[in-house]
């Protein structure tokens, strides 16, 4: 917290004080030196009988006002002029710094000690299940940011490209996340390890999910597949490029007979040789 005294002397030690704008004028003394048309009474707090007229003294607030808001040392005379004091108070209750009037100054004191202060919401982590609530911060990010991947693309390449890992790790973490969720890793699909990790919280609830599809993808991948031909009884095999999404194949539909039709080809007639009259020129002797 910084104190008055040091707040006073960052101000006063300022490299520019010597040129703000409620210095004097070097000319006219009781004026200001960024306006020789305005007095220096000007930031001061009026305290003779009468004073000034109240018009007269709004428009001198206001000039001072935006001279303060063009100073080179705002800031910390801003600082300074709102330091508390150890007994209570403004270290300036008086006067126009930091271009506030001290009627703000007083106002917003006040306000900062009345005000209560705003706690931050705790992460639901009462909600996880216990198992995954025990992991490290570090172990729950790369988790949650596997099924933000996983919910994203169907191919395992590019979730664990995705994920940032490589495809030993991510299918690993397949894994681990069906035992913390209670699933059996040999039946589990795609969709239901992400709805599971939905309801408890793990995967945000506005996260879009790309459907499987016809078949049904396996949570966890094993090695040799097995796992996945187990959950996909009666997909038709075919050749899958590495790197690419497993699409299905489907069976071609004939298209309906109001759709057939004959295409006619026009064919252009052949070309005949015609004769051109010929003129031969002989040789000059």
């Amino acid at each position: 917290m910084t104190t008055t005294e040091t707040a006073y002397t960052d101000f006063t030690e300022h490299r520019h004080y010597a040129y703000r704008g409620c210095a004097p004028d070097p000319d006219q003394p009781r004026m200001s030196a960024a306006d020789d048309t305005l007095p220096l009474d000007a930031w001061a707090r009026s305290t003779e009988d009468g004073g000034l007229p109240q018009a007269l003294r709004r428009e001198y607030e206001r000039r001072a006002i935006a001279i303060c808001n063009r100073c080179p040392v705002l800031a910390a005379c801003r600082i300074y002029a709102n330091t508390e004091v150890p007994g209570g108070g403004l270290a300036e209750p008086d006067h126009i710094m930091g271009g506030q009037r001290s009627l703000d100054r007083h106002r917003a004191l006040i306000a900062s000690r009345t005000a209560q202060p705003v706690l931050p919401e705790p992460a639901p982590t009462a909600a996880l299940p216990p198992a995954i609530a025990k992991l490290s911060p570090e172990s729950l990010a790369a988790k949650r940011r596997l099924l933000a991947a996983l919910a994203r693309e169907t191919d395992e390449e590019l979730v664990a490209y995705r994920a940032h890992m490589d495809l030993r790790t991510a299918n690993w973490q397949r894994s681990a996340l069906c035992t913390l969720l209670g699933l059996d890793k040999e039946t589990a699909s795609r969709e239901l390890l992400l709805e599971a990790a939905r309801a408890c919280g793990i995967l945000p609830a506005r996260t879009r999910v790309v459907p499987d599809g016809r078949w049904p993808i396996v949570a966890a991948p094993s090695t040799n597949g097995a796992r996945q031909r187990r959950i996909e009884r009666g997909r038709p095999v075919q050749l899958v490029i590495p790197g690419l999404p497993d699409y299905p194949r489907v069976r071609p539909v004939p298209a309906p007979a109001a759709a057939r039709h004959l295409v006619l080809t026009h064919r252009a007639p052949a070309a005949s040789l015609l004769p051109l009259p010929v003129r031969i020129m002989e040789t000059a002797a």
